[in-house]
């Protein structure tokens, strides 16, 4: 359980320190106050990625050179610094040589109102959210993910300066085979196990969300690779060569999420897709339960907005049981019950905390 945030030139914070309480904590306030910025610190501290952007340079704060998240989970300290030059990982005051410790402490799962694009846009966000959550499940899919990664931008850049240097690009082939081929294999093993999941939460859901979905929902692991990644390399080289880029492979992998075997971004309606966007985070949380044998964090980022009152207070009881929560909205007129910790209220990007109501 997190117990502590405090921020150093994150976002538009210069400093900022905060007590989080068991269960479900209330950000409250209009918009660009910092309610984002704050759940998005959280998840920097504990997953060392943003769910915002793919890169941390943009959350250090305008003027500054670099910013620090600190915390405390399960009474264990953690601190992530990010300079201009380098960035550190300390776990109880002692820097760490990798991630894999650090990483190993805490699970979470970040709900956004930007979750519809998991349905209906490009297949970039569908990348993102496996990775994610194959990296909090498989500590080997981090490391293989990232030495891919390092092979591919390799093989583009001699693909961009020297194309006709064949035997130069060939010498990456082999990293890039065998770091793509086992990707390719976590990722195929991910979908498999999420399935039973999300057929779960979306039987659910659909109780709360207007437009739920009737249908059978399935999710379909789309490899970029094909069924063959060696011949599937070998058949694009006239073609990358052309391009300069390297054409097949898990950085073109996708998910094929379908609503009665069809197309949900071609032929769901809203209400349907964002049936399926929340069915993915709730499917989510339950899978990481179900490996963690814990309950995750949850983070819901203003996700209540297309809900009506009765909706928004069906999904908070919805949510996995035992989870720590950290909710941001913009009021909490709608709340039935009171919460059962304080509501910190934020206004000029200052921050105080109020009595339950």
């Amino acid at each position: 359980m997190l117990t502590q945030i405090k921020l150093r030139d994150f976002r538009c914070f210069e400093q900022l320190e905060v007590e989080i309480v068991p269960g479900t904590q209330f950000f409250v306030g209009d918009n660009a106050q910092g309610k984002t910025s704050i759940l998005e610190a959280v998840c920097v501290l504990l997953r060392l990625a943003s769910p915002r952007s793919t890169s941390l340079q943009p959350l250090v704060r305008e003027g500054s050179r670099g910013f620090s998240v600190q915390g405390a989970y399960d009474g264990r300290l953690m601190q992530f610094y990010l300079g201009a030059e380098r960035r550190k990982l300390v776990l109880d005051s002692v820097e760490q040589p990798g991630t894999a410790e650090y990483l190993r402490l805490a699970k979470l799962v970040y709900f956004s109102n930007t979750d519809l694009e998991l349905v209906r846009g490009s297949g970039e966000g569908r990348r993102r959210f496996q990775e994610i959550l194959g990296s909090q499940i498989e500590p080997l899919y981090r490391t293989n993910l990232r030495a891919y990664e390092r092979a591919l931008r390799s093989r583009n850049r001699l693909l961009k300066t020297v194309p006709s240097r064949r035997r130069e690009i060939e010498a990456y082939d082999t990293p890039l085979l065998e770091t793509g081929s086992l990707l390719t294999q976590l990722r195929g093993q991910l979908v498999t196990e999420l399935q039973p999941w999300i057929a779960q939460a979306q039987r659910s859901i659909r109780a709360i969300t207007a437009g739920g979905a009737a249908e059978e929902l399935t999710l379909t692991y789309q490899p970029g690779s094909g069924d063959d990644f060696a011949a599937a390399l070998v058949e694009s080289r006239e073609e990358e060569t052309r391009l300069r880029q390297t054409l097949v492979g898990p950085h073109r992998d996708d998910l094929r999420l379908l609503l009665g075997g069809k197309s949900a971004a071609v032929y769901g309606s809203e209400g349907q897709q964002r049936t399926l966007a929340l069915s993915l985070k709730m499917a989510q949380a339950g899978l990481l339960e179900a490996v963690w044998k814990k309950p995750p964090m949850l983070l819901l980022d203003d996700v209540f907005g297309e809900l009506d009152p009765g909706r928004r207070n069906a999904l908070l009881a919805t949510l996995p049981a035992g989870s720590q929560r950290l909710v941001a909205t913009t009021h909490l007129d709608w709340l039935d019950d009171a919460p059962d910790g304080p509501i910190w209220r934020l206004s000029d990007r200052a921050i105080e905390p109020t009595a339950p109501r």
